[in-house]
């Protein structure tokens, strides 16, 4: 996997191998933001749209979860499981990768820039 420049999206993750459907693409830890110190500061900064909703606050993904771009519910190619028990978010192919791909997940439906 490597980040580069996409001229629209800004950085993204891209695959230079195939990866088949199903792989575990990236383990991702977490750092937990509480509901106070979220509501306090991180909604006032850049963190806020790399945040996930967490039990107990708010978690920023560290490694590559957070540099991963967005597709419509349906065009992603990688999926992801909020692992709450092990701090962990899970990357994980939706379906068979090219070399040469973007590697995008889902925001939700409820994004903050147009799509």
């Amino acid at each position: 996997l490597e980040l580069r420049a996409h001229p629209q999206r800004g950085r993204g993750v891209f695959t230079r191998s195939p990866i088949a459907k199903g792989t575990l693409i990236h383990l991702s830890p977490i750092l937990l933001f509480d509901h106070k110190e979220y509501a306090e500061h991180g909604k006032y900064t850049k963190l806020d749209h790399y945040t996930y909703c967490w039990k107990g606050g708010y978690a920023l993904a560290l490694g590559l979860g957070s540099m991963f771009n967005h597709e419509p519910f349906g065009h992603e190619n990688v999926g992801f499981t909020r692992d709450m028990d092990n701090a962990l978010i899970r990357y994980t192919a939706l379906r068979d990768i090219e070399p040469g791909e973007e590697l995008c997940i889902c925001y939700g439906p409820n994004v903050w820039f147009d799509v």
